[in-house]
Order: structure tokens, then C-alpha cells, then sequence
């Protein structure tokens, strides 16, 4: 049963109820920074236990690492790498691995309900929940340091907790944005859109790194208010569907584009002898009546002919989709690669020379910033590219292959100059981004509205849930995996770093393969089957 829950507060307090009064664009624009702010304050609260990571482990301690901590600023940073019980001992690293596994599993787990249940409730409601949770655990993880909480059953249960809240956001957001926003150019703006992903990883990463010297509680607390802040937001502004401003659906319009509905019946004025017309009248006066073109006659449609309402589409039913299964298996090897970054980057630039010197913990959060910031021109471009040849797997494809020999060059020669660090992290983050955030957004948005279930939008939180949960799940054991091997050095992790590309651009191989012939024989399939 699909739900239409009229305008939010926000915009009825503001003397905003009159659809007429706001184009379809104002709504479009309004829809975009909304859920941009959201999901990236998602993961600003993600980003806090990567920056304190060298701040509750053990310091540095190998030999060649003693005696060369410096920082890009000379000033302004206390040493703050005595470590915080129970992460401080010998296997600190263990269990700081074994927190990210905590999160990760229970985000991933949490992401399948969630995807299931948000095709079945208000979005807008699902999604403040979702957000004032997350910033209520993040905050309650840094009150560890002022009640000098040494207990791992306490942070574990923080960070399992923290997860389940976590996965409400991704489902939510996509499906809001695949709800206002049709295919043929899906690619560049959901590749544009997503760059909330990296512009939250570099908020968490400068804010955490900023406050990280007056005690590492507070890179925890400020990223948890500002999520709590904007789930506000959300909750007072957010407009899910385009039926509850009075406008047709993204996947009903398809390419024509939205239009509104309601102009001569906005006031409630249906005539009594009209049955059709009393049946879709909406209890503020406005009617729901799909048009195919502006300029047909509204309320003369045939009953007939009105389009049916979507029916969320179920579990096992979503899996079966074409191309489903084989981005999700691929999307779990490339999350592998993105969070193991995300996760511990800061801790690897800590402990890693770099022009024969050692940053410190402040720095080091910073410079990694350096990685998001291609992160956001990889989800642009390969948006972009997907677009413009009209092949998705392809696009992801060719940024596998080309992220495999920057990852090795990074590995070899990031510590030469700062110069270099930053050049080869940059393209890094670019290339390893890139197919991730095309397969999180425009691809997931693809599936999930495919013709095989006839543009059905109630698939698309389900879809989206399904490809990033199990996404997620590589994401829990990249960050877990990464804890135990460093422990015996970095050239290790690179290996699993570039081993899990491979597998991941092995599950597009056959896609690629068929857009290829297809694009030969002079077509590009409208689906990524």
C-alpha cells in the first residue's frame, strides 16, 4: 500500500500548503540539499572512530618510528597516543577491528529491514527516527571519555546499537531521490548527489581532527548533534513523493517529466454527481489524477486506464530481479576496499613515514581528507561517463582496473613527499569511489524501477537495501580483516585491497559483456540486466 502523507509541518507552518504557490523544481532543489545534508551527516558520525583510532590503540612503537613525529602544523596539538583502555594493549588493533565489525554487521543487518520497511511506512518519519538515533549512540560513545568508560562491552554495545540506527538512512534517501528524479540523466545527478558521501567523511574528518586535542569525547559529541540537528530538518521539510505536492510520479512520467495535478480542485471543489472524481479527491482538497501530458483534461480520464497503485515488491522477489544479485555480490567487494579506507586511512598516515617524518594524530585526519575529495570527483565522473555511453558495468569496470595500479603505486612511493602522498591519494580515492558510489545511487535507482516490475517505485528502498546491505557486509569485514594484518604489516592489507577488486570486477564481467555487444550492434539495454 503506497502512502501519501501530505506536506511536512515545516512547510505548513511557513503558510506553504498551496502547491501552487512552489514549482516543481523548488521541490526538486529542496529534496536535494535535504537529503545531501542527511546522508552526509550520516557519515560525519561514521567518521570519529577512524580519527581516534591512534588516539585509544597503541602508539608507535616499531623502531623506525621513534623519535619522528611531526605535524603540518607546528603548533596548536597536544600528543595525545598514550591510548585508552581497553584499546591501548598489545591487541589494541584487535579490538578496535572488532568495533568496526560490531558496527558494520549490525548496519548491514539493519539495512535489509530497513530497505523492507521503508517501502511500507513514511519515509520522512523512518528517516528522522533513524538520524536522532544515530546522534543519541554517537554522542553516548564519547561520553566514554568523560566517565572514563574503559569497558569494551560498553563501546561494543554503543556501535552495535549505533549500526542498526545507521542503516535507516541509506534505504531512505535513494528512495526519496529515485521517487523525484527520472532515468536520462540519473548518472550525473545521483553521481553529483552522491557526493554527500565524501563532503560527510570530510565534515567528520575536520571536525573530529579539529576538537581531537581538547579530549577525543568531543569529535564524538559535535558530529552527533549536528546529525541530530538535521534530522530536524528532515522531519519539518522533507517531501517524499511527488503525489503529496500535488504532482505525478518520477517513474509514471518517466522521461516527460512531473507536472502538477490538482489546479482546478485545489480548493475541494468536486462535484457531488462526479463518483470518480469523490473517490480521488485527498482529504486537503487536492485530487490524484496521473496525466500523460500537460494540457489533457483532468478528472475525464477512463477508470480504466488510471495507472494502479504500486505494491512493495518482497524480499526474496527483489533478489530475483535482473541484475540485482550480481551488483550487490560486486558491491560487497567494493565497499570492502572504500570502508577499509574510511575506517583506518587516518591510522595508516599516522604510522606511516612520509617524507622520513611521522604526522601527527591531527594531521594525519586532515590529510585524509585527500582521499574523499577524489571520492567526490569519482562519483561525478563515473556518473558522467555512465551516462554519456550508457553503461553502467562498463563505466565500474574500467575504474576496477584502473584503481589497481594506484592503490600499488600509493603503497610504493605515498611516502616519498607530501607532494606525492596527496597526488596518489587523490587519484586513489577517485578511482576507488567512483564505480562504488555508481553502484550505490544511479544503479541501485535503475534496478529498482527496471520494466520488468513496470517503473514500480515501491521496489526501489527494498532494491537499494538489498545492494547496499550486502554491500555492507564487505564493509564489516574489510575494516575487521585490516585490524589483524596490519598488525603484521600495511603490504598485506594492500594485497586484500586489490585482491578484492578483482573479485568485484569479475561479478560485472558478464554485464560488461553484454553492454558491449549491445552497444556493437548499435543499442544500449534500458536496464543494466
Amino acid at each position: 500500500m503506497e502512502l501519501h502523507m501530505g506536506l511536512p509541518p515545516g512547510f505548513k507552518f511557513l503558510n506553504l500548503t498551496k502547491t501552487s504557490q512552489r514549482s516543481l523544481q523548488f521541490y526538486q532543489t529542496t529534496v536535494v540539499i535535504i537529503t545531501f545534508s542527511a546522508y552526509a551527516c550520516f557519515h560525519a558520525s561514521r567518521k570519529p572512530p577512524s580519527i581516534v583510532k591512534s588516539v585509544l590503540g597503541p602508539g608507535i612503537s616499531s623502531p623506525e618510528l621513534i623519535n619522528t613525529s611531526i605535524s603540518i602544523e607546528n603548533a596548536g596539538s597536544n600528543n595525545t597516543s598514550g591510548g585508552w583502555a581497553p584499546f591501548d594493549g598489545i591487541r589494541g588493533t584487535h579490538r578496535l577491528g572488532e568495533l568496526d565489525l560490531a558496527f558494520l554487521s549490525m548496519y548491514s543487518l539493519g539495512m535489509y529491514w530497513a530497505g523492507h520497511i521503508g517501502d511500507r511506512i513514511d519515509l520522512r518519519l523512518f528517516l528522522t527516527l533513524g538520524m536522532l538515533g544515530s546522534g543519541l549512540f554517537t554522542i553516548m560513545f564519547g561520553l566514554g571519555y568523560w566517565l572514563k568508560i574503559h569497558s569494551f562491552a560498553y563501546f561494543l554495545a554503543i556501535q552495535m546499537i549505533s549500526g542498526l540506527f545507521q542503516s535507516t538512512g541509506w534505504p531512505s534517501v535513494v528512495a526519496v531521490m529515485g521517487n523525484w528524479f527520472g532515468k536520462s540523466k540519473r548518472g550525473l545527478i545521483m553521481g553529483i548527489w552522491n557526493a554527500h558521501t565524501s563532503f560527510g567523511n570530510i565534515f567528520g574528518s575536520l571536525i573530529a581532527s579539529a576538537v581531537l586535542h581538547y579530549g577525543w569525547g568531543w569529535s564524538f559529541v559535535l558530529p552527533g548533534i549536528s546529525i541530530s540537528l538535521v534530522g530536524f530538518l528532515v522531519l519539518f521539510f522533507l517531501v517524499v513523493c511527488p503525489e503529496d505536492v500535488g504532482f505525478s510520479s518520477s517513474s509514471q512520467s518517466s522521461e516527460i517529466g512531473l507536472y502538477r495535478i490538482d489546479s482546478k480542485l485545489s480548493n475541494g471543489n468536486v462535484s457531488e454527481d462526479s463518483e470518480m472524481k469523490k473517490e480521488m479527491a485527498m482529504d486537503d482538497g487536492s485530487v490524484r489524477i496521473i496525466v500523460g501530458t500537460e494540457g489533457e483534461e483532468e478528472g475525464l480520464l477512463d477508470p480504466s486506464k488510471l495507472p494502479e497503485v504500486p505494491i512493495a515488491i518482497g524480499f526474496i522477489d527483489a533478489w530475483r530481479l535482473p541484475g540485482v544479485a550480481p551488483y550487490a555480490f560486486c558491491l560487497f567487494f567494493s565497499k570492502l576496499v572504500a570502508y577499509t579506507f574510511l575506517y583506518w586511512l587516518p591510522f595508516y598516515i599516522r604510522h606511516t613515514a612520509v617524507a622520513g617524518s611521522h604526522l601527527s594524530d591531527r594531521a594525519a585526519g586532515i590529510l585524509s581528507t585527500i582521499f574523499d575529495m577524489g571520492g567526490v570527483f569519482g562519483g561525478i565522473l563515473a556518473g558522467y561517463i555512465s551516462d554519456r555511453i550508457g553503461a553502467r558495468a562498463m563505466t565500474s569496470v574500467a575504474f576496477f582496473f584502473f584503481s589497481i595500479p594506484s592503490l600499488i603505486l600509493y603503497r610504493i612511493y605515498g611516502g616519498y613527499s607530501m607532494h606525492t602522498n596527496i597526488g596518489l591519494m587523490f587519484i586513489s580515492g577517485l578511482l576507488v569511489n567512483g564505480p562504488y558510489s555508481l553502484i550505490t545511487t544511479a544503479v541501485a535507482a535503475d534496478l529498482g524501477t527496471q520494466s520488468s516490475i513496470k517503473g514500480n517505485s515501491r521496489a526501489l528502498a527494498t532494491v537499494t537495501a538489498i545492494i547496499d546491505g550486502t554491500g555492507s557486509v564487505g564493509a564489516a569485514l574489510g575494516p575487521l580483516l585490516t585490524g589483524y594484518i596490519s598488525s603484521r604489516g600495511w603490504n598485506g592489507v594492500f594485497a586484500m585491497l586489490i585482491l578484492a577488486i578483482l573479485l568485484a570486477s569479475l561479478f560485472l564481467m558478464r554485464i560488461a559483456r553484454e553492454e558491449v555487444l549491445s552497444k556493437m550492434r548499435g543499442s544500449i539495454p534500458v536496464e543494466q540486466n
